[in-house]
């Protein structure tokens, strides 16, 4: 219970009106006594902490910009989709707030227990089957009349859209989403127990010019299994991946035998255009390389050693001295 925190002004006009007789101490005694008793609906049971709905309001975050992704390249036109609200009810609540006529996708989460329902505003729907057939996106609400062809090009279309579910709980849990059934009637549909708890996850969605909702409803049982990892404990966890030798290997041993080029520098200098035109045989062009320091050798164009030139075989050569390390030596 939430106990209210008064303010000092407040305080003083409580003890203000007690001392001058407004008030008896006795009847405020019986007052907070009284608010102590608090009504609880177990029909509307909360099940989950404001901390594990936050986390699957991020989850569905990422859930609901990997479909507006989706819709957007399948539908080429204009996609927004948002998470509006995560909300707890029992399920009857949520099947009485749907329409009488709506498209409800229902996906199974191996290897979790029960199903996922999709309920998609008639509106978008219809306006996501306009796209589709080459309209403009339209809504003309005929969900209650889809003929075999709608209904297949409809369930097709959000058949695909598993693999975004797939990707947003992959953080929490790898599931496999498979489109078991495809219904437009929600009393027919009957997931769990009508008191049971689920979550309403309700994504603000528009396509084109039209607007309307898509809700995900997760039963309690689906989330069962999975319950400690929404908390805020889990996401701060920092999972430290194991090296893997076998990859670490082949890696190091592809490295290796990668080809550089490596070449010497022996020094530089700057001429003038003038100078290089009457440039003549037995010309001598002075660098700027003294005679008495190392040369330097570079790797793919990168300084790395410090070399003295000689000869190795009766072929030119170069000695490795010392490597080449940045601000030491110009």
């Amino acid at each position: 219970m939430v106990e209210e925190v008064l303010s000092q002004n407040e305080i003083d006009a409580l003890l203000s009106a007690i001392s001058s007789g407004e008030m008896n101490a006795e009847e405020l005694k019986q007052e907070k006594e009284e608010q102590k008793v608090r009504v609880y609906d177990f029909k509307r049971a909360l099940r989950f902490s404001k901390d594990q709905i936050r986390s699957l309001a991020r989850i569905h975050d990422n859930y609901a910009r990997l479909l507006t992704t989706y819709f957007s390249g399948q539908l080429r036109t204009y996609v927004n989709i948002s998470v509006a609200s995560v909300d707890q009810i029992p399920y009857e609540e949520f099947i009485r707030s749907i329409p009488k006529m709506t498209v409800l996708n229902i996906f199974s989460v191996q290897p979790l227990d029960g199903r996922v329902l999709m309920e998609v505003n008639p509106n978008i729907a219809y306006a996501m089957l306009d796209r589709q057939l080459g309209g403009r996106g339209s809504s003309v609400n005929k969900v209650e009349n889809l003929t075999e062809i709608e209904t297949m090009l409809m369930s097709q279309l959000f058949e695909k859209s598993r693999m975004s579910l797939y990707e947003a709980w992959s953080s929490i849990v790898e599931v496999d989403p498979v489109l078991e059934d495809f219904e437009v009637n929600p009393q027919f549909l009957q997931l769990v127990s009508p008191n049971e708890t689920v979550v309403i996850v309700s994504l603000d969605t528009t396509i084109g010019e039209t607007s309307g909702m898509i809700n995900i409803c997760i039963p309690h049982i689906v989330l069962e299994p999975i319950i400690q990892k929404l908390s805020v404990h889990y996401w701060m966890q920092t999972n430290t991946k194991k090296q893997d030798p076998e990859a670490y290997e082949k890696i190091t041993d592809t490295i290796q035998h990668a080809r550089v080029e490596a070449k010497t520098l022996l020094g530089e200098t700057t001429i003038s255009i003038d100078e290089l035109l009457h440039l003549h045989t037995d010309d001598v062009i002075a660098l700027d390389q003294p005679i008495d320091q190392p040369l330097q050798l570079q790797v793919n164009s990168h300084p790395k050693f410090y070399v003295q030139p000689g000869k190795s075989k009766h072929k030119m050569a170069v000695q490795v001295l010392e490597e080449f390390r940045k601000g030491e030596r110009r």
